[in-house]
């Protein structure tokens, strides 16, 4: 196919904090050398931010790093943390409010700010184009471009306008090439370009499989009664058992505002659990529901995140391009915040990059950008709490927590050993004849919902005449292999009700309602055949998050 192509001087794949930061900071460091260098950054959503979803609580080092007078700018980075809270829940009725001198360092928010993670990234994206970054939304990375050598050129943008079928419409338009001697992967968690990569240049050899949860947000206007600005809540415990990971949070931002939200490990074993019922149970708690009844719930989105820490870092260079932010793993799982470090590492790619312009080799491997990397604050707190994860994984939740409060709050992260999970989150789950189903109670569309009308929420829409993006390796595992041995967890793990089985001339058939689909990944992680291949639909489809 003829493709338009067009060159520049760097190529930014995605539109979040870590790709944006990269783009700020090379045309902060054009200008400042008296270059022009060519900066383009593609994203998958209608418009930045559009896909962007965090908790969040933010630390702003690396964002004053970047812009030091960003309060005078305007950034959307305004109510400041007061306090903290945490909470151990036994039962629908029962917790314990955690005292503070037991709260694990890492979880401490003192001098933090709770922000809503897809303004910020707007805000981002007009400081960047008023840079002279050339920001191309709408415009999702499908194909990684590869020279004679092997190394990377550049991307290819999907194509536009063709049919289920695979048929070009009457509105055709195909994509372009975007070539650059450098190409930034900042697609976030589990990038359907960075899983390409991963493979061909094998960059997990070294590091121990990528860990993962899937995080459920929810944000409410609540009565002004129970507003605290700055308030901060995490919980742990109910209604997840001991060996599962994962806890709840609830940020108060300003005007009524709360953000809430649940985080289930990927690791979990029962096939029978439902990481969205497990969240809408988790508001019948006093501690959350006292807040938001009586509320609205006004916005609903998912995301996938990584928890893997120091030791499922993969190599972060490889010719011709480099992974930033999420896409590498950098999240730290002790402090549930990825943010900064993102922020951070793409700071520390453009400087690398722009050094290799400044001596015309901008070609090749920036093995320049990973040793920069391990002098960072990045690699320092994820060094420090490299032990977080796996003690989860080896002790289970209350003994987990109890060794973390030990390893950061007594010892500073320096225990002379290092924990390993060799173990991938889709090979946990255990045969379901082996397990419990869980019986939820039904929403009562008050505090609890369903997942249709959770998805109308994300504002999700997709061209229903498109190749569906939800690529089954084998169309015929899901009933004669997942559905007997596992019931086919895809109904439950997946938090839209993109995956149903249903009855067909009286023989089970999978089904796929792909226009459903938020893009949070976790069938692309957790299917325990692996026969899920995420990828991207055609441009501008999936949710359009406001205020997440």
């Amino acid at each position: 196919m003829n493709r338009e192509s067009m060159e520049f001087d760097v190529v930014i794949v995605g539109g979040g904090p870590a790709g944006l930061a990269t783009a700020c900071r090379l045309a902060q460091l054009s200008q400042e050398h008296g270059k022009e260098w060519q900066i383009a950054l593609v994203e998958k959503g209608s418009e930045i931010g559009a896909h962007i979803m965090s908790g969040a609580v933010i630390e702003t080092a690396a964002l004053t790093e970047l812009f030091p007078d960003w309060q005078a700018q305007g950034a959307p980075v305004k109510t400041a943390v007061t306090d903290d809270e945490f909470h151990y829940l036994r039962g629908e009725q029962k917790g314990t409010k955690v005292p503070g001198f037991l709260i694990p360092k890492p979880m401490r928010n003192h001098g933090n700010y709770i922000i809503s993670l897809g303004n910020l990234c707007r805000w981002l994206g007009e400081q960047a184009e008023n840079l002279g970054v050339n920001i191309f939304p709408g415009f999702p990375a499908k194909e990684v471009l590869y020279d004679e050598q092997g190394q990377v050129k550049g991307i290819v943008t999907g194509d536009m306008g063709i049919d289920a079928a695979g048929n070009e419409k009457g509105s055709f338009e195909p994509g372009y090439e975007l070539l650059a001697p450098q190409t930034v992967f900042a697609e976030g968690c589990r990038g359907s370009l960075g899983k390409t990569l991963m493979q061909k240049f094998d960059l997990q050899k070294d590091a121990d499989p990528q860990h993962y949860g899937i995080g459920l947000k929810e944000v409410w206007q609540v009565d002004e009664a129970v507003s605290k600005p700055g308030h901060v809540v995490h919980t742990l415990g109910w209604p997840l058992d001991n060996h599962t990971e994962g806890g709840g949070f609830l940020y108060h931002l300003d005007q009524g505002t709360v953000a809430l939200g649940f985080v289930v490990a990927l690791n979990y074993d029962n096939p029978y659990l439902s990481p969205f019922e497990t969240f809408q149970q988790w508001k019948q708690n006093p501690v959350i529901k006292d807040v938001i009844k009586g509320g609205k719930r006004v916005s609903y989105g998912v995301r996938a995140l990584n928890k893997g820490g120091l030791q499922s870092l993969p190599k972060l260079t490889f010719p011709g391009g480099l992974l930033v932010g999420c896409e590498a793993g950098f999240l730290n799982p002790a402090k549930i915040k990825g943010t900064h470090t993102a922020l951070k590492s793409g700071i520390i790619a453009a400087e690398s990059i722009a050094a290799a312009l400044l001596q015309n080799n901008a070609g090749g491997e920036l093995t320049d950008y990973a040793d920069r990397i391990k002098q960072s604050s990045i690699h320092q707190e994820l060094h420090r709490t490299r032990n977080f994860e796996p003690g989860l994984n080896k002790l289970g939740t209350f003994f987990g927590a109890a060794f973390t409060y030990l390893d950061q709050n007594i010892f500073a992260g320096k225990l002379p050993f290092t924990w390993r999970n060799k173990k991938p989150d889709h090979s946990c789950l255990k045969p379901a004849d082996q397990c419990q189903a869980i019986d939820y109670p039904k929403p009562d569309n008050e505090i609890t919902f369903d997942r249709l009308s959770s998805v109308f929420l994300s504002s999700t829409n997709h061209e229903e005449d498109q190749p569906c993006h939800l690529q089954l390796h084998d169309p015929k595992i899901p009933i004669e292999v997942n559905l007997p041995q596992w019931a086919e967890p895809a109904q439950r793990y997946c938090p839209a009700a993109v995956y149903e089985v249903v009855t067909e001339n009286d023989q089970p058939t999978f089904r796929i309602n792909a226009q459903n689909c938020v893009h949070c990944k976790t069938c692309d992680i957790k299917d325990p055949s692996q026969n899920i291949n995420w990828v991207t639909p055609e441009g501008g489809g999936g949710p359009n998050y406001s205020n997440m």
